[in-house]
């Protein structure tokens, strides 16, 4: 149930719905727009006499979410969600923030030299993978913390930050000094216990569509991670299996005006991903931008063909500027911008 507040409802009428709420055996999530103060009151609400709430003081209008999502949906913060992250980069706004790295984090000279690449493109997330989601078992699998503490100082360096994929809940805490936001990988869009323990740390996480998961299951996932109070939550679309096998997967490009439409998160589009393929990448990425992704994160390496992992469907450095080219020519088509980066100062 959505409670939406007059915009000059006082904290004195907002805090007495809340209360009353709680006393009701509700749980209540606030959000407080640029207007108005929204409370979404989530639990067994079924009960409860809408109509009783509208005429209570500073209330405006009262009513039932008949989505299973409760606090991904729009009705929750109509104006969108902008997650803005510690140097002032953002995530939802009218700016357009790309990450790019390799899959693997390899070594000290390789994530070094990829920083300075993407930064000097463009790139204001330097994206990495310390523990690896392989399908077999006997391919390279990370290096684990290390590899995190290297891409740490590479992104400090040039001024980055820094994101890589979680895949258990043991990760969480040792992960917590190196990275500036999580990444969920699609393999564990339905770990519910993984999202849960997410849900309880104040860190952005980067949430993955599963590789065939319907817009609702990703939805219904971020729920898990909203319910535990972290709102930092931007949602990817990096493909879905389908029955096509020339590509890797199906970059589902319709996936991002359909969840800009339903949820107040900002989507990003993964065209690496997507299409697994290197030569595909750049037209994804464009549509991406397009279509209204709030971001884009792609795989760059300083030599892909060398590359531990992933290598058909990562960027060589002069492709990666190339593109953020001809991104930033399609975000102003779209009244948009990618965001302008400053060129890297390092000692290193």
């Amino acid at each position: 149930m959505i409670v939406a507040m007059q915009e000059l409802a006082t904290e004195e009428q907002i805090d007495s719905i809340i209360e009353k709420l709680v006393e009701a055996g509700v749980n209540v999530h606030r959000t407080t727009g640029a207007t108005q103060t929204i409370l979404a009151a989530v639990g067994p609400t079924s009960t409860l006499d809408i109509e009783e709430y509208k005429l209570l003081a500073g209330v405006l209008s009262v009513h039932r979410i008949s989505s299973p999502y409760k606090l991904a949906g729009r009705a929750f913060r109509p104006e969108g969600t902008i997650i803005e992250f510690n140097n002032g980069v953002k995530i939802g706004g009218d700016e357009i923030p790309i990450m790019a790295g390799p899959c693997s984090i390899e070594s000290r000279e390789q994530i070094f030299l990829v920083a300075q690449q993407v930064k000097e493109a463009g790139a204001c997330f330097l994206r990495g993978g310390a523990f690896k989601p392989r399908s077999s078992p006997y391919a390279f699998q990370g290096m684990g913390i290390p590899g995190l503490k290297l891409m740490r100082e590479a992104a400090d360096a040039f001024g980055l930050l820094a994101i890589s994929e979680v895949m258990e809940i043991a990760q969480i805490e040792p992960m917590l000094p190196y990275i500036d936001c999580f990444q969920v990988g699609a393999r564990n869009m339905q770990n519910f216990n993984l999202l849960r323990e997410l849900g309880k740390v104040r860190k952005p996480v980067l949430l993955k569509r599963g590789i065939a998961a319907t817009i609702e299951e990703l939805l219904l996932s971020s729920e898990y991670i909203l319910a535990g109070g972290n709102y930092d939550v931007i949602l990817c679309e990096r493909g879905i299996r389908t029955y096509e096998t020339y590509t890797r997967n199906t970059m589902d490009i319709s996936a991002i005006p359909v969840i800009k439409k339903l949820s107040h998160l900002p989507i990003v589009g993964d065209p690496s991903h997507g299409t697994g393929r290197r030569d595909m990448v750049p037209a994804m990425a464009r549509a991406s931008v397009a279509a209204g992704a709030d971001g884009i994160i792609v795989e760059v390496h300083p030599n892909p063909d060398k590359a531990v992992s992933d290598g058909a469907q990562t960027l060589f450095p002069d492709q990666f500027t190339k593109l953020v080219g001809e991104l930033r020519l399609i975000a102003q088509a779209v009244g948009r911008s990618v965001y302008a980066n400053a060129p890297a100062t390092t000692n290193v």
